[in-house]
């Protein structure tokens, strides 16, 4: 009887888990969902070609010769894009290293369908908020085509949606090292601090890297796409909760039938 009822909750939680983690990945195409994928110490392809503010193309992994800020955005974004690009300009104005000096920041549209004039105009916006370092050669704003978007989106595991003429999307700052290498993610859309930064840059410059503590953040929130806006999610962290206390009340089930097992081999 105590065996069934083992083999039962072992169902159940199993189940749990299925209904926990459910949605990371589309069970018809099996291509992942919405979201930030996290691609560690991966590196950009070498021929991802895109448009910059003046018209230019350019290969993005010529460029990168130095610990490089990317950032995903489309410039006609009605909600998350403008706060986060304001948020990293006042980062940028209050973090005591240089753009261009230090590091340099890549911004580039995930929309094919907006142009280096609008990149251009989006430039203007930026650079007169950081008063220092060199933000004409260094803050670069870039447009491309859907087949670059999408090659360059795959790669560092930035999963956008499009719905109707907008997109539903998240938002990170991406650090590459000057080789290019995917270093560290800087999760955020309306502050990230100076220091959170400095220090991305810094350990790019040495080409180290690793997880990143606010991931949790971007586990317990996700984006309401009416609201436009990330949101507690109640149903993932209370499906956690109950697998960890069904993990333990297994556990514990576990152990005291071996218990009583060996008292009773113990007692013959």
């Amino acid at each position: 009887m105590r065996a069934i009822k083992v083999k039962m909750l072992t169902v159940v939680l199993m189940l749990i888990v299925i209904g926990t983690y459910a949605g990371e990945v589309n069970p018809v195409s099996g291509k992942t969902q919405l979201g930030i994928y996290e691609h560690l110490d991966s590196y950009l392809s070498d021929d991802l070609v895109f448009t910059d503010e003046l018209g230019r193309e350019v290969n993005l992994k010529k460029i990168i010769d130095r610990p490089t800020v990317l950032v995903l955005v489309y410039y006609e974004c009605p909600g998350l894009c403008s706060p986060l690009l304001n948020a990293l300009a006042e980062t940028v104005e209050k973090t005591d290293i240089d753009v261009g000096k230090d590091y340099q920041i890549l911004t580039v549209s995930f929309n094919p369908a907006e142009t280096p004039v609008l990149a251009r105009k989006k430039k203007r916006t930026y650079a007169k908020l950081v008063k220092h370092g060199d933000t004409d050669n260094y803050w670069r704003f870039f447009t491309g085509d859907s087949a670059n978007i999408q090659r360059l989106l795959d790669e560092v595991g930035f999963q956008v949606k499009k719905e109707g003429k907008e997109y539903i999307h998240p938002t990170s700052l991406i650090v590459l090292s000057p080789e290019a290498k995917i270093t560290r993610y800087l999760y955020g859309s309306t502050y990230f601090l100076p220091f959170d930064l400095k220090m991305a840059v810094v350990e790019a410059a040495e080409g180290r890297s690793g997880p990143t503590i606010n991931k949790v953040l971007n586990y317990c929130f996700s984006y309401d796409p009416k609201g436009k806006k990330y949101v507690f999610n109640v149903t993932k962290i209370s499906g956690t909760i109950i697998l960890l206390v069904a993990a333990i009340f297994l556990l514990n089930l576990i152990v005291r039938n071996r218990k009583r097992v060996n008292k009773t081999h113990l007692e013959k």
